[in-house]
């Protein structure tokens, strides 16, 4: 057991040394039609909110392998009742890490999640810090039906995604503009971002969902949120950590001037 915690915690350093500095520039290119993701890792409740979430929409195909529901209840001061009752979908203990049930499948196993799929879904530990909170916010916010996928549904942000939308009963279902390819092949600008192929303008809600769009935006923000603050849980520590450590370095800068003083004084 404490070889494999060693593993895993070996494999989330180099995940994250990995990632690259600004994950919002990582991929140039990308269509992210809806903008920054206006997240808040250190707020309680919205990271409650994006945790419900999180276990009632994703947990069953994604997992979060490097986070204990231990870790989660206390950041997001909830009991371990709480925390079991509502988030423990799998037969894991309270100190264990947070994995789902789905098989994995692929040749030669029983039936799983790369035969249904294509591929396994991927561990979402790392995400927000490989790929950004604005990739994740876009493409939560990006996904419309489509027949000719084999899921039914494609994404903006991730064209072919082999996901179809967890959240369209709560987003509704929304048509996609495709761009129109005659303004390349004529040489003229395409102006994607301000109305064109890559904006919400291109995006049209055709049957309503059990949330309103204002409603599902919050939504998709505290999820990131959520998403966010697992690559990284020290988060809800460090930015009132860093205002007593500078408190501290304006304290002995002081004090240090004040030494030089006294030990320069007689030097002429």
């Amino acid at each position: 057991m404490i070889k494999s915690n060693k593993n895993r915690s070996l494999l989330l350093v180099a995940a994250l040394l990995a990632s690259p500095l600004n994950p919002a520039f990582a991929e140039e290119g990308v269509c992210m039609p809806f903008g920054e993701a206006q997240t808040n890792p250190t707020d309680v409740p919205t990271l409650q909110h994006g945790a419900k979430l999180y276990f009632n929409y994703c947990a069953s195909c994604h997992s979060i392998q490097y986070m204990r529901y231990s870790r989660l209840a206390k950041d997001l001061n909830l009991t371990e009742a709480q925390v079991m009752d509502n988030f423990g979908y799998t037969d894991a203990k309270f100190g264990e890490y947070i994995t789902n049930n789905m098989p994995k499948g692929g040749r030669g196993n029983a039936p799983g999640s790369a035969d249904w799929f294509g591929q396994t879904p991927p561990d979402l530990s790392v995400t927000a810090r490989s790929r950004g909170t604005d990739w994740i916010y876009n493409y939560l916010m990006s996904f419309y039906p489509d027949p000719s996928k084999a899921v039914g549904w494609n994404n903006v942000t991730y064209p072919n995604a082999a996901m179809p939308n967890p959240l369209w009963e709560l987003q509704g279902l929304q048509a996609y503009a495709e761009p129109a390819h005659e303004a390349h092949a004529a040489g003229g600008s395409s102006d994607e971002h301000e109305g064109g192929a890559c904006s919400p303008a291109a995006f049209k809600l055709t049957t309503t969902g059990l949330r309103t769009p204002q409603q599902y935006n919050e939504d998709i923000q505290a999820l990131t949120s959520f998403l966010e603050y697992v690559g990284e849980p020290a988060i809800t520590q460090r930015e009132s950590m860093g205002v007593w450590v500078l408190v501290y370095l304006a304290g002995l800068t002081f004090l240090l001037w004040l030494l030089k003083n006294e030990f320069w004084k007689d030097v002429h």
